[in-house]
């Protein structure tokens, strides 16, 4: 079963100032984009199991303030309530909580009764951070039915520098193809480093902990290959997010787009890549005849010209997959595959794909 909850009251939960409330075109458009992603994802053929997605705007939008206050507000304590973890960070924090943000423990707990009384739903399962939120519904049960319900939690998603997997997070990734291409999801799993590769096949992965075993003492031998087992974590949770074919594009473009390769490159390969990288479109005037390092800052593969000169004395910038050896080369009109398309790379892994408008 799927809970959608449609973001109009922030929770406090890990953060340390209020959240931005959203107008409801953009609650729509979330709601929308989360139920597609969960309709991908979850397996809707099998009836003994299936699974439902529910929002519960649908229920409390038939609550007033007053009936909402009187038939639920009076279950609950202030006293726990302030001694939830989430709600002391806040109250001690320069800003503090609005009254907004402290009745979002009440929201949660009664969404989970609703569930209980209509669906029979005895357990919910979130992130450590939920716990507050999750015992403000097993408490609510227990004081209106007099029943048991149950939470369950997991540690949040951390890397090994303790920063954690969200999408508010620098560098977040996206389930949405059209928010993070199959290319650069599976480019970004392939890019995690050694410390954090083995303990992200465990948790998002369906591998045998035999299998990741072996992987983790392969590792620790001379002859290992550099990113082998990130290349197999990226396999993995591509095929699980976007199926067979998209874990397919995902190759196929790595391949095409690989610094180096041997792969010949023609306006066919580039068009069928162009929506699984970043892409970006300029006019001949600012391509044609511009040195190489400006091009570069201009779509922001590198920070500055600087950057890019020492990067290609390095020999890591390629064009067309072909390593330049000059950091005053400029681009001329025969380097445009198809006379319209480049492929710039800093580096084997930051690549973008550049249109030029003729």
């Amino acid at each position: 079963m799927g809970l959608i909850r449609p973001g109009m009251i922030g929770d406090p939960s890990g953060k340390s100032a209020e959240r931005q409330l959203l107008d409801e075109k953009t609650i729509d458009a979330n709601l929308a984009g989360i139920r597609k992603n969960l309709e991908r994802l979850l397996d809707f053929s099998k009836a003994a199991a299936k699974p439902m997605i529910l929002n519960n705007l649908d229920w409390f939008k038939e609550f007033s303030f007053i009936s909402f206050l009187r038939d639920v507000g009076k279950y609950f304590r202030i006293g726990p309530m302030l001694s939830k973890d989430s709600v002391k960070t806040r109250m001690n924090s320069e800003e503090g909580m609005s009254f907004t943000e402290f009745s979002y423990q009440i929201l949660q707990g009664y969404d989970f009764l609703y569930l209980y009384d209509t669906h029979g739903v005895t357990v919910q399962i979130g992130g450590s951070d939920q716990w507050g939120n999750i015992t403000a519904g097993t408490e609510l049960i227990r004081k209106v039915h007099g029943q048991s319900a149950f939470g369950i939690t997991f540690p949040l998603l951390t890397r090994s520098d303790g920063q954690k997997f969200g999408k508010s997070e620098k560098g977040a990734i996206w389930l949405s193809p059209e928010k993070c291409s199959p290319y650069e999801f599976y480019q970004y799993f392939v890019r995690v480093t050694d410390a954090d590769v083995i303990k992200l096949m465990r948790l998002l992965t369906f591998m045998p902990l035999e299998v990741i075993r072996e992987f983790e003492e392969k590792m620790k031998g001379a002859d290992y290959i550099p990113n082998t087992t990130q290349k197999r974590l990226a396999e993995e949770i591509t095929r699980i997010v976007h199926g067979e074919d998209g874990l397919s594009t995902a190759l196929r473009v790595t391949e095409g787009a690989a610094p180096g390769s041997k792969t010949t490159l023609d306006a066919q390969i580039l068009e069928s890549i162009a929506q699984d990288m970043p892409s970006h479109t300029m006019a001949a005037g600012d391509v044609i005849g511009q040195k190489i390092v400006d091009v570069m800052v201009k779509v922001g593969l590198q920070p500055s010209k600087s950057d890019a000169r020492r990067l290609i004395r390095n020999g890591g910038v390629y064009l067309n997959n072909e390593k330049l050896l000059d950091e005053n080369s400029s681009i001329i009109q025969q380097n445009l595959i198809d006379g319209r398309l480049l492929l710039l790379a800093a580096g084997k892994k930051n690549k973008i794909l550049i249109r030029v408008d003729i």
